[in-house]
């Protein structure tokens, strides 16, 4: 049973940092596609940021320059370092485990982390 937790969220000023983290159970962590999604009210969930295996990210346009996401095989822990937070960043995220491709299976996902950026 592959399980996710996230973990980090919080109310934040505009301009101020939260570092969010999702702790993966199972042994599939470091083949894993792991990604950072975010919901905010009344709108789809996005991606925000992905990380393979080996380590390339894909950020949205929205948070270049102001969120980097991190990965910790050894401890099977994904990160999200979110930085210059401004109010329209307000969400849940959540994180999401997805097979490489190839290899089929089903994504996996925590239940989400609140942010709220608000002064």
């Amino acid at each position: 049973q592959v399980q996710l937790v996230e973990s980090g969220g919080g109310l934040v000023q505009p301009g101020g940092s939260l570092r969010l983290s999702c702790a993966a159970s199972g042994s599939f962590f470091s083949i894993y596609v792991m990604g950072w999604y975010r919901q905010a009210p009344g709108k789809q969930r996005e991606l925000v940021a992905r990380i393979t295996s080996g380590g390339i990210t894909t950020n949205v346009d929205s948070v270049k320059g102001r969120f980097t996401i991190s990965r910790d095989n050894a401890e099977r822990t994904l990160y999200l370092q979110m930085d210059s937070l401004k109010p329209e960043d307000t969400a849940v995220y959540y994180c999401n485990a997805r097979p490489p491709v190839g290899m089929g299976g089903m994504d996996y996902w925590g239940k989400g982390t609140l942010v709220t950026v608000s002064s």
